[in-house]
């Protein structure tokens, strides 16, 4: 017997009148999850604890079947996990996003976050950026490290856990009432923007039509982990296939393994097929009992407020994803079992995460767990299917 994961990240939506008043998930082609719904059980489940962010930190834990409120200690501290960083027990690590602010503001206050990703900057690019800042904002007691993209790490020796505000919830927004009260925080970002504006690589993203990365943004403090064993929990020998650090850190924290899919990158054009046959690989020829398929592309696309690419991704998910691990498994006459969600909703309308319950669909080989013409929208799953724990 074989369980899988599929999460669609940031796949729940709402109603979008462009779209005749459907869901991105509603609208999408996707006949194998529709396929997988006509014998599987349909609903509701709410993935982040009552009074907690929903963020897809505290959301996958939940999904890995982590209640955030015990293992919960902040988002950075997972992602220095999977980067391999060994965090003290007084060390504080901050995720450090590379961000786009506007230019033609002169205070640093009055600047705008346009992106919070700087066009989904690639890793290589950003590896130069972040030799930068640990050269310009060298200070005793902060280190910088080298993530994934748009998303690095600062550890602070002796920190504090500080609020700090998450670049992709305050889009377009003028950044002065949302910088850190902490001095020191608050004094490196705005020397990482003298830093960055003119920066060589910079420069040549603007002349290429590119979003310059040309500040850092800190949030999503933490400090260090201590997840129990997954195989001890469950019994079952697990793997994680994310392009993202914050899931590699949950299998790091929990013990199971990290697989690398070249060409997977956490954008729109990840190389989707490719971690369906890593995962089927895992399953049926590696010995693993269960495989956690993480996918970050209808997040992103939600984030950049990108509708037609949203769509897109959930498409691809379906066509290459969910359909080549069930061909794949069903050609090796393997029983399983299969879990297809988001981990939360990234509305078009706010470009940021929300609140509220997820469209599930549960699959079982072996028999019917129900009965539904297609993997439900958000608003019309069956009554008695929300979940709550």
């Amino acid at each position: 017997m074989k369980y899988l994961i599929v999460l669609g990240d940031g796949m729940a939506d709402e109603p979008i009148e462009a779209i005749g008043g459907k869901t991105p998930l509603e609208a999408a082609e996707k006949k194998e999850m529709d396929r997988l719904a006509k014998t599987g059980e349909v609903g509701l489940s709410y993935m982040v604890p009552e009074g907690m962010s929903p963020g897809s930190d505290t959301a996958n834990l939940s999904v890995a079947g982590y209640n955030p409120k015990i293992y919960y200690s902040g988002r950075s501290p997972l992602e220095a996990l999977s980067i391999g960083v060994d965090m003290k027990p007084t060390d504080v690590s901050l995720r450090c996003n590379v961000v786009t602010l506007s230019e033609e503001e002169e205070a640093y206050e009055d600047k705008r976050i346009l992106d919070h990703s700087s066009g989904e900057i690639s890793t290589e690019d950003a590896a130069v950026l972040i030799e930068a800042l640990k050269e310009g904002l060298k200070r005793e007691g902060y280190e910088f490290y080298v993530g994934t993209s748009y998303r690095h790490l600062l550890v602070w020796a002796n920190g504090k856990v500080v609020e700090l505000t998450p670049p992709h919830d305050i889009l377009t927004k003028r950044i002065g009432d949302y910088l850190p009260q902490d001095p020191v925080l608050r004094e490196m970002m705005k020397k990482s923007y003298d830093i960055l504006a003119n920066h060589p690589i910079n420069i040549k993203r603007k002349e290429q039509g590119l979003n310059p990365a040309n500040s850092a943004w800190f949030w999503g403090a933490g400090t260090r982990p201590a997840l129990t064993s997954f195989t001890e929990k469950t019994g079952k020998r697990g793997v994680m296939i994310s392009a993202v650090d914050l899931l590699k850190g949950i299998a790091v924290g929990s013990g199971m393994d990290n697989l690398s899919v070249e060409g997977a990158n956490g954008g729109l054009h990840t190389n989707y097929k490719g971690k369906a046959m890593a995962a089927l690989d895992a399953l049926l020829e590696k010995g693993y009992d269960f495989a956690y398929v993480h996918i970050e592309a209808p997040d992103e696309m939600g984030h950049q407020g990108l509708l037609k690419e949203k769509i897109q991704a959930i498409e691809s998910i379906d066509r290459e994803i969910v359909r080549t691990l069930t061909e794949g498994l069903e050609k090796a006459g393997e029983d399983y079992r299969m879990l297809i969600l988001p981990d939360h909703p990234t509305p078009i309308r706010i470009r940021t995460h929300s609140a509220g319950p997820v469209p599930y669909l549960l699959y079982d080989s072996r028999r019917a767990l129900g009965s539904q013409e297609m993997y439900c929208g958000e608003r019309d799953c069956p009554e008695g299917r929300v979940y709550t724990d």
